[in-house]
């Protein structure tokens, strides 16, 4: 664990991988250290935001470190069903770099429980982690100049919902129609870190 300090206001901490991230986020969201008043998680850092008037970073960097990490912590979010039609442009490509049959594609994503491990790209984008190894594909080797809001797809170990019309190189399996970001809705995001998600088969 290491700490980089930002300016007055930030907190960084580096860790060993995206469970330790989940680990820690989840013991200090549930109890944030005096003066905390935002947690940013990504791949391996965690961001603590802090009120300069509250704060004291020194004693912000002591309580983390006394802090105890709780393994399986972040699988306690809310739930967040998402529907998918899976006609997406990738589908058949996802199936031959994974060996399987584009049912067994989408029977996969659907029995996995999701969690949202942290957010990026875009407003509203969440990086779905704990899905099974065997949906693990690469980007595209060329990316799209317009993806259609409301597209699912995956990414490494990751699965995503682009919120939005943009670029992206994500193997695209699906789409749904659920918003993913309003900003008349508070919060604006549906899928925030720690939020679990199931993916539903429609027609």
């Amino acid at each position: 664990m290491r700490f980089l300090r930002c300016a007055d206001s930030g907190l960084l901490i580096e860790l060993a991988d995206l469970e330790a991230v989940h680990a820690l986020f989840a013991v200090l969201a549930e109890n944030p250290p005096e003066g905390v008043t935002d947690l940013v998680p990504a791949a391996r850092t965690l961001l603590l935001h802090l009120d300069p008037q509250r704060a004291d970073i020194g004693a912000v960097e002591a309580a983390v470190r006394a802090a105890e990490p709780r393994d399986g912590s972040r699988a306690s979010g809310d739930l967040v069903e998402v529907p998918v039609v899976y006609d997406g442009a990738d589908l058949a490509e996802v199936a031959s770099l994974t060996g399987l049959t584009e049912r067994e594609v989408v029977h996969r994503h659907t029995s996995a429980e999701w969690t949202v491990a942290f957010g990026g790209f875009a407003p509203g984008f969440g990086y779905l982690s704990g899905g099974p190894a065997e949906l693990a594909v690469p980007r595209r080797t060329e990316s799209r100049t317009k993806v259609p809001p409301g597209s699912v797809g995956l990414a490494g170990a990751f699965s995503g919902i682009y919120p939005r019309e943009s670029p992206g190189g994500w193997q695209l399996i699906g789409r749904t129609d659920l918003e993913i970001w309003r900003v008349d809705r508070d919060p604006p995001a549906l899928l925030r870190p720690g939020v679990r998600v199931r993916f539903l088969e429609v027609a």
